[in-house]
């Protein structure tokens, strides 16, 4: 099962947040073969980090919990909240894989929020931009709850513009940096 976690960050813990950087990546790195996609936001560019994104692929919701709610910053107190979901990977790829690569070009997350009929089930034509792509879903996968995207886009306006912006109650974009330590091309 695929899970989107997306821990926000708590104002002014930029300080703790780099402290515990290398506690955060060996405990990512213990997970390195179920995740999905990785990487900080941030408000901009070159703004302070905002929050904590994984896309990880793991046995149930408990397992998803644990992964969330175990990691060195969220016990630490760095993260305000978080944004635990069930997701399906329609890309079926991982961001390592993503044909753009790591560089060239502004990275977003656009979530959108919402409930009820399903939006946006279908991959948008803008495939070769996307990094990844799905639904957010209930722990069971019966109800949708919004949908989730990495996209490689020329400002925020264009990246919101892979969903449907009014089948949603809220749509978010947060700039996004691919992260880890794995050597991407």
């Amino acid at each position: 099962m695929e899970f989107l976690c997306y821990h926000r960050d708590r104002p002014g813990s930029e300080a703790l947040r780099q402290e515990l950087a290398e506690d955060h990546w060996s405990y990512m790195d213990r997970y390195e073969a179920e995740l999905i996609a990785r990487g900080p936001t941030f408000v901009a560019d070159d703004g302070p980090p905002t929050g904590s994104l994984h896309i990880v692929d793991l046995p149930d919701p408990a397992a998803a919990r644990a992964f969330a709610f175990d990691e060195p910053n969220y016990q630490a107190g760095v993260y305000r909240d978080v944004l635990l979901r069930r997701w399906r990977n329609l890309l079926g790829r991982t961001m390592w894989d993503f044909p753009g690569g790591r560089t060239g070009g502004d990275r977003y997350l656009v979530l959108g929020l919402g409930s009820g009929e399903a939006a946006d089930l279908a991959v948008p034509s803008c495939r070769d931009d996307l990094i990844a792509y799905g639904p957010l879903l209930s722990d069971d996968g019966a109800a949708w709850l919004g949908t989730a995207s990495l996209v490689r886009a020329p400002d925020p306006d264009s990246a919101s513009a892979v969903l449907t912006r009014d089948r949603y109650s809220d749509v978010e974009v947060h700039h996004w940096d691919f992260g880890g330590r794995r050597q991407l091309n």
